[in-house]
């Protein structure tokens, strides 16, 4: 092959790749970061995308914690809830209870009593709860605690009055 020949193939195969090359460049462009289109997850996809599910989770924590019709009520600090003569206080799971002024008794379930951890026993059916004393409900099936009079607690979890 002469000299020219050899210089006009090589001449367009450094223009074909320059084209294939650029054309890579553009699709590759056009595809957001991340999508099925893009396999290649940068540090700001992930970023964005942790963003987005921590905004999430804001509001979902946010609008479960919004008071809604027989839904009970949940605190992760104590809260002083007044409860009339009469009324039940019905605690979730994990609810923690101490009364602080009034009179009260214990309501059960078939399952067991009230956890008196400052007494370190358990209060059965209609025993009078001592005042100051730190109560917790294991389950959430029924158990709480009835006013016998007008009483003030200190109450942090899940809960419903009756």
């Amino acid at each position: 092959m002469n000299k020219k020949l050899k210089s006009s193939i090589f001449s367009v195969g450094i223009i074909a790749l320059s084209l294939i090359t650029v054309g890579q460049m553009v699709y590759a462009s056009t595809k957001d970061p991340g999508s099925k289109d893009d396999p290649i997850v940068t540090l700001s996809y992930i970023e964005l995308k942790l963003e987005q599910l921590k905004d999430y989770i804001d509001q979902k924590s946010f609008s479960s914690n919004q008071p809604e019709p027989n839904k009970p009520t949940e605190n992760s600090t104590f809260q002083v809830v007044e409860i009339q003569r009469g009324q039940s206080l019905i605690a979730g799971a994990g609810t923690e209870i101490i009364l602080r002024s009034g009179e009260a008794v214990a309501v059960i379930s078939p399952l067991g009593g009230l956890s008196d951890v400052t007494g370190a026993e358990d209060l059965k059916k209609d025993e009078k709860i001592p005042a100051n004393h730190l109560l917790i409900i294991p389950r959430d099936d029924g158990r709480g605690v009835r006013a016998l009079a007008d009483s003030f607690l200190l109450v942090k979890g899940g809960y419903t009055i009756n």
